[in-house]
C-alpha cells in the first residue's frame, strides 16, 4: 500500500496546526524504539480525532476526505473491481452517482491505479481521501461466508481417506476461520455448545446472539473433538481434562490487529460448551465520548477524576460495557508521574504504563488480598474490578480515605441504589460521603446502523410504548412532543454490512451522580432510594431512560433498544 511516512504526516499536521509541535516530538520519541505507525499512536493517544487526520492528509492530497463508516457502500459497485486489486492498492468504489463513481483510496495521487479504475469501472471517478483502518473494514465483502469456508472444509474432513495429520490441519484452519469471522464481524463472544443432535456455534454482536452453523454429529462429533483439542492447546489448557471447567487465553492476529482471546471451557450433558470472548485493542482505545457519555455528565467524570483521592463508582449488569468504561477512564489518568495498579478478574486488557494482576483462586489471590497487597505497593491509583463483598468494600474504601484514588465496579441496577448497596456492606455513612466522588450507571443499546438508516414517522407499537411508561412520555412532555404524530424517529431497513439486523455497534446509556452536599445529607441519614433519585433529579441527574431517549430522537438507536436494557 502507499501510505505516506511518518515523517510526512509529521510535516503535514505541524505546518497546517492540527498538532503542536511539543505534541510531535513527544510522538516522535515516544516511537523511536518501537518504530511504530504515527497515525496509530496519534490517534490511541487522543491527540487527533480521526475525522480531523483525514481532512489534514486530504487537503494535502487536495481531495476531500470521507468517513466509509458513516456511507452507504454500494456492495455491487466495490466488487467492481479485483479483490487483490482493492486489498494491494487499499482503494474501493463505494457508490454511484449522476457525476460519476465514488472511490475512497488511501493514495490518492497514485495515478496508475486511478486510470486502471477508470477503465475498469467504465465511469468517471470522483476520488476521496479514505483511512486504512475504514478500508480494512469493507474488504470483508470479498471473503467467502463462514458458512461457504466451514462447509468446504467439513468435505475434506469427512473423506474416509482422510489422514490424521491432515484432520489436525483441518481444525487447526476452522479455528482460524471461526476467529477471524468472529473479529470480522465485530462479535464480542463465539459460542460453541453440543446438543444431542449436533454441536451448534453463535456469535454475539451487538449484545445479541447469532446461530451461525450447526456442526450435525454424523462425524462431526469427531470433528468438534479436534476443534475442542486445538482450542484448548492454544489456551493452554490440559486436553486430557473432561469433567473439569477450565479457563484459558490465547492471542490472535488479524491483519495488524493483534487482540486476546478469553477461553472458558465447561462441562455439559452431551460434552463440553466452549465460549471464546475476543479481547479487541480497539476496546480500550475510546474515550468517554466515544463509549457515548452526553457532555453535562462527561464534566461530572472529569471532575471526579481530577480529585487525587475518593472513589469512582461504575454499576451495571454483566456485559453492560462497565469494564470498558473503567478502561477509557485509567487511559486519561495514565501518565508517566503516577503508579496505577489494578485487580481484575479476568485481566480483559493489557494496558501499557499499569501494573495488573490476575484474580487467582488457586492461590487464594482473592480481590481482598490482591487489594491488600496492592497498598503496599505505593500505588497513586487503583482499579478493582468488582466489589464484591464486605471484605473488599472495606479495604476499597479505606484505601480512598488514605489518599488513593480507587476505580471500581458494583453489580446495582441504577446510580443511587449504589449507595445504600454500600451502607448494607456495612460501611458507616460518614466513610460513603468521604470516599464517593461519583457513581455512573449504565447499559449498552444497540446503534442504528448508519449505512441504511432511515427516518419515519412513529409507528402505532412506538406510541404505545412512550404511552406505557411514565418516564418516557414525561421525557417527551418535556421537549414539547405532545403530538406523537409529528415526531420522526430512526430505524434500520437493513444491508449487508449490519447483516439485515438494522444495527451495527453499540454505545452506553448513562445516570451519573455526583456527591454534592445534598445526597451526602441523604446518605448520613441513611435516606431510602427513591429519596436520593428525586434530590439527584432536581440538583441535574439524567436517569439512563432520559439519556436513552436522547439518543432515540438524535437517531443513534431505537425506543424498543432502551426499553429493552432498561425495563
Amino acid at each position: 500500500m502507499q501510505q505516506l511516512d511518518n515523517k510526512t504526516i509529521g510535516e503535514i499536521l505541524l505546518k497546517e496546526t492540527y498538532i503542536s509541535k511539543k505534541d510531535l516530538e513527544n510522538a516522535q520519541k515516544a516511537l523511536e524504539k518501537s518504530r511504530g505507525s504515527l497515525v496509530d499512536y496519534l490517534l490511541a493517544e487522543d491527540i487527533i480525532s480521526k475525522d480531523l487526520l483525514g481532512q489534514a492528509i486530504a487537503e494535502y492530497y487536495n481531495v476531500m476526505y470521507v468517513d466509509l463508516k458513516q456511507e452507504k457502500i454500494d456492495i455491487e459497485i466495490a466488487k467492481m473491481i479485483p479483490e487483490l486489486v482493492a486489498i494491494s492498492k487499499r482503494v474501493i468504489p463505494y457508490a454511484r452517482t449522476e457525476d460519476g463513481i465514488k472511490v475512497g483510496m488511501l493514495n490518492p495521487n497514485d495515478f496508475e491505479v486511478l486510470n486502471m479504475l477508470e477503465k475498469v469501472l467504465g465511469d468517471n471517478i470522483l476520488v476521496f481521501y479514505v483511512n486504512d483502518e475504514d478500508i480494512e473494514d469493507i474488504l470483508s465483502i470479498y471473503g467467502p461466508s463462514f458458512k461457504e469456508a466451514f462447509d468446504e472444509l467439513y468435505e475434506k474432513f469427512l473423506d474416509p481417506n482422510i489422514l490424521m495429520e491432515e484432520k489436525d490441519e483441518i481444525s487447526v484452519k476452522l479455528v482460524d476461520i471461526f476467529l477471524e469471522y468472529g473479529y470480522k464481524n465485530r462479535a464480542s463472544d463465539i459460542h460453541m455448545e453440543p446438543y444431542s443432535d449436533g454441536v451448534v456455534v453463535r456469535f454475539r454482536i451487538d449484545g445479541v446472539l447469532h446461530d451461525v452453523l450447526k456442526i450435525p454429529n454424523s462425524n462431526g462429533e469427531g470433528l468438534f473433538g479436534f476443534i475442542m483439542s486445538r482450542i484448548k492447546i492454544l489456551a493452554k489448557m490440559a486436553t486430557d481434562e473432561h469433567k473439569a471447567a477450565q479457563d484459558g487465553k490465547l492471542r490472535y492476529k488479524v491483519g495488524k490487529e493483534v487482540f486476546d482471546v478469553r477461553v472458558s471451557i465447561v462441562p455439559v450433558v452431551h460434552g463440553e460448551n466452549i465460549v471464546m470472548r475476543l479481547l479487541s485493542a480497539k476496546g480500550r482505545q475510546f474515550s468517554l465520548s466515544d463509549i457515548g457519555v452526553a457532555e453535562a455528565d462527561l464534566d461530572k467524570i472529569n471532575l471526579a477524576i481530577k480529585n487525587p483521592h475518593g472513589m469512582i463508582l461504575v454499576t451495571g449488569p454483566t456485559g453492560s460495557g462497565k469494564t470498558t468504561t473503567l478502561y477509557s477512564i485509567l487511559k486519561i489518568l495514565n501518565k508517566r508521574n503516577v503508579n496505577i495498579a489494578t485487580i481484575e478478574d479476568p485481566v480483559e486488557y493489557d494496558m501499557e504504563g499499569v501494573s495488573q494482576i490476575q484474580v487467582n483462586k488457586k492461590t487464594d489471590l482473592t480481590f481482598a488480598k490482591g487489594l491488600r497487597a496492592l497498598v503496599r505497593q505505593d500505588p497513586d491509583i487503583i482499579m478493582v474490578g468488582e466489589i464484591r463483598d464486605e471484605e473488599t468494600a472495606s479495604i476499597a474504601v479505606n484505601s480512598a480515605l488514605t489518599g488513593h484514588l480507587v476505580l471500581s465496579t458494583l453489580h446495582t441496577n441504577d446510580a443511587a441504589t449504589t449507595l445504600p448497596r454500600l451502607l448494607d456492606m456495612g460501611i458507616e455513612p460518614f466513610l460513603v460521603v468521604s470516599t464517593v466522588n461519583v457513581v455512573v450507571a449504565q447499559r449498552l443499546v444497540r446503534k442504528i446502523c448508519a449505512k441504511c438508516r432511515v427516518s419515519h414517522n412513529m409507528n402505532t407499537e412506538e406510541k404505545a410504548l412512550i404511552q406505557g411508561n411514565l418516564n418516557i412520555k414525561e421525557i417527551c412532555n418535556k421537549k414539547g412532543y405532545t403530538d406523537l404524530d409529528k415526531i420522526r424517529l430512526y430505524q434500520g431497513s437493513g444491508c449487508k454490512i449490519c447483516g439485515n439486523t438494522g444495527y451495527e455497534g453499540r454505545v452506553g446509556i448513562f445516570e451519573v451522580l455526583d456527591m454534592n452536599e445534598d445526597i451526602k445529607n441523604l446518605i448520613l441519614k441513611r435516606a431510602s432510594t427513591d429519596e436520593i433519585v428525586n434530590v439527584a433529579r432536581k440538583g441535574g441527574m439524567k436517569l439512563m431512560v432520559e439519556d436513552g431517549m436522547e439518543k432515540v430522537f438524535n437517531g443513534i438507536t431505537t425506543i424498543q433498544e432502551v426499553l429493552r436494557v432498561t425495563i
